[in-house]
């Protein structure tokens, strides 16, 4: 795949891939060169309510809401299949699109096929219950599809957090309306394609680009709209989640994460280095799970930075798609702008820069929107760095002196998306395991999950969780049914 793609892409409503409704386009750019990469249709209101339409006439008249579940299980098995053979050519154009190394997108793209096949298992499955009640009457639940479910992703795993919500709304039997990132339209453009190639009906799955308060909005305030589920930003998701309770529709909310990682003094040191490398250095710490403020015992900081130094060190700076490089640019200019204006900030507050903290100085990367592997010392634990989500590769270090103390560093966060602890002491690993405010916690672990462990965070990290055998009921209603099998009384 080149570096510029010729071919422009459309929307895709109704199993084909369309214009927008007034020809309106988007030059995408390549952020490791800022240059441009490929020309993406860009969606308006009428665009919005069109893909509504069509996604609601295909949930009330394609049969794929109906029966045991077995055609949506074979449909989505077929998209697995489908996207594991064309994995490497998603995985370039997600590197190119995103920026991300193309080790890491091949894993995202691996993860996709996995959720496609958990889902698709789990298809058939979606099952009703009987309850006892008094009488001679008989009562049983049915669990129905919600309808046309909207999905609106974020730029940092574009096709993998999209699938994440995508596959098991459709394996509930929904019609889905999808709205990417306008930064990162590319590969789930070319997944609705290939869902349209697995077998899946046409109007199932639509993919509508365009701006969060054009075209998402239209979206959920739309009546068709049975449901919402969002990544991204805290201040977004109020605004979807205001906009779902005025219409009192269900929603689904990852939000952002400002994730401790507790280093205990009987930690293997080498280990938690290499681990806390990948947790904030990895997708260039694009992630709203990233591991991005280390609390280590006091005794230990010194020689666990120095780990983390060599570790840091060891990364490879470069475009996504080139061989060796494992740390790629942000986004954005915007994005790697706002980073970077965390780390001045803190500088100028009389924090320490133990590592990194700029821009790297190689001229071949100048172009990009690279940001050197950062770690910050000596910060103050109410510092903006500490407080709020960087959402890049930078690293804000405390030190701790007792088990207590390290607790309410790790907890003292308005987010509860993930933390991670390292030690030896399995009273310690399951105590403060309990006792972190955290939707998921790693022991001896970085960053880790799989297409059937919950997903979700506490407090202002989201509603809900995504993933896990329980997924595609978040897409379902439940319905009562009471039946009196009692004998008629003979007339007298």
């Amino acid at each position: 795949m080149s570096a510029a793609i010729g071919t422009p892409f459309g929307l895709f409503i109704g199993g084909r891939e369309i214009p927008s409704s007034d020809g309106q386009q988007i030059t995408l750019l390549n952020p490791a060169t800022n240059r441009p990469l490929a020309e993406a249709a860009v969606g308006r209101v009428a665009d919005a309510h069109h893909a509504l339409e069509v996604a609601d006439r295909a949930f009330r008249e394609s049969g794929w809401a109906g029966g045991d579940g077995a055609q949506r299980t074979k449909a989505l098995y077929r998209l697995s299949r489908l996207l594991e053979e064309q994995a490497a050519a998603f995985a370039e154009l997600e590197s190119l699109n995103m920026g991300k190394p193309l080790r890491e997108s091949k894993g995202d793209i691996d993860f996709v096929v996995r959720t496609l096949e958990y889902m698709a298992g789990l298809a058939d499955k979606i099952e009703g219950e009987t309850i006892p009640i008094p009488g001679a009457r008989f009562d049983y639940t049915i669990r129905e599809p919600l309808g046309v479910t909207v999905h609106i992703a974020p730029w940092n795993y574009p096709l993998l957090l999209a699938v994440r919500s995508v596959a098991p709304a459709l394996a509930a039997g929904n019609a889905v309306v999808l709205k990417p990132a306008s930064l990162t339209p590319l590969t789930a453009l070319r997944f609705a394609q290939l869902a349209h190639d697995a077998g899946i009906p046409d109007g199932i799955l639509n993919v509508v680009v365009g701006s969060g308060r054009e075209v998402g909005e239209a979206l959920i305030t739309d009546a068709r709209c049975a449901s919402v589920s969002f990544t991204g930003s805290g201040e977004v998701g109020r605004r979807i989640a205001e906009l779902a309770a005025a219409r009192l529709i269900p929603t689904v909310l990852e939000l952002g994460g400002k994730s401790p990682v507790i280093v205990f003094p009987d930690a293997d040191l080498e280990r938690a280095a290499r681990a806390i490398a990948t947790g904030i250095f990895q997708n260039s710490g694009q992630m709203c799970w990233a591991g991005s403020r280390l609390v280590v015992e006091a005794g230990v900081e010194a020689a666990l930075l120095e780990k983390l130094r060599a570790a840091a060190q060891g990364l490879k700076l470069g475009p996504g798609i080139e061989a060796g490089v494992t740390m790629g640019p942000l986004v954005s200019k915007d994005q790697m702008t706002r980073v970077l204006g965390f780390v001045d900030e803190a500088r100028e507050a009389g924090a320490r820069i133990f590592l990194g903290g700029g821009r790297p100085a190689a001229p071949e990367l100048q172009e990009g929107n690279f940001v050197e592997p950062t770690v910050v010392t000596d910060v103050d634990p109410d510092a903006r760095l500490v407080r709020e989500e960087v959402f890049g590769p930078v690293l804000a270090v405390h030190r701790f002196e007792s088990a207590d103390e390290a607790l309410r560093l790790a907890n003292r966060t308005r987010f509860g998306l993930f933390a991670s602890l390292w030690t030896r002491d399995l009273a310690t690993a399951h105590g403060v395991a309990r006792q972190l405010e955290a939707g998921m916690v790693t022991i001896n672990e970085p960053p880790m999950t799989f297409p059937q462990t919950p997903f979700g965070g506490y407090k202002e990290s989201g509603l809900g969780s995504e993933q896990g055998r329980d997924a595609p009921l978040a897409y379902t209603r439940r319905k009562n049914v009471i039946v009196n099998v009692g004998a008629a009384k003979p007339k007298k």
